[in-house]
């Protein structure tokens, strides 16, 4: 339903922060990692931007937030392990920065994910086995976790330039990594390479 809240930031705490949106406050659970962010961007009663994710339940409905789309999308895919709930995937990504996760799970660190608030040795012995092939881990500082259908495409200068322009129109980096790995990009310039991206997103 919500995409992301872009609003004053009215009161934040451990697990929790208040956007004012037009007068109205939403209340959000967030990670530790996106309180940490918040606190470095953000003073009191600055404007704010969280991408959400929204859980309905018989008794209650919870909205979560996160300071950037790769921590959503992380989310997102711990919710597709078996026994892994929302609170837990929170607790994950208190833990963990998504590309910390990656490089847990790439490498079968289970002890480090079993760390992870309501996790524990089964937990993350499931979340090793059902996300091993979903998520890549470069070594780079900066590498993010994501699918293996989005994994970041081989670097060039021209793919490198596509993917830059192709974010600027607006697309995410995830849609982004997404349509140039399907693409055949060998030998073509950066201008090839937007137009043939561009038509895959038209599909």
């Amino acid at each position: 339903m919500f995409y992301y809240l872009s609003g004053i930031l009215a009161h934040r705490e451990a697990g929790i922060a208040v956007i004012d949106c037009g007068g109205v406050g939403y209340k959000l659970t967030i990670s530790q990692n996106t309180l940490s962010a918040l606190d470095r961007a953000a003073p009191r009663s600055e404007k704010v931007k969280l991408y959400t994710y929204m859980a309905v339940r018989e008794d209650d409905v919870e909205l979560f937030g996160f300071y950037t789309e790769e921590e959503l999308a992380t989310f997102k895919l711990l919710l597709t392990v078996s026994g892994i709930g929302p609170k837990a995937a929170m607790g994950v990504l208190s833990a963990f920065t998504p590309e910390g996760l990656a490089r847990a799970v790439t490498t079968e660190d289970t002890k480090a994910i079993a760390r992870a608030n309501g996790i524990g040795a089964k937990g993350a012995a499931r979340i090793v086995l059902e996300l091993k092939d979903k998520l890549s881990y470069t070594g780079d500082t900066d590498a993010e976790p994501m699918q293996s259908s989005t994994a970041a495409p081989k670097k060039s200068s021209h793919l490198a330039e596509a993917a830059e322009a192709l974010i600027a129109l607006g697309y995410s980096r995830a849609e982004v990594n997404a349509v140039l790995a399907k693409l055949h990009t060998d030998g073509m310039e950066s201008g090839e390479i937007i137009r043939a991206a561009l038509a895959q997103f038209m599909k």
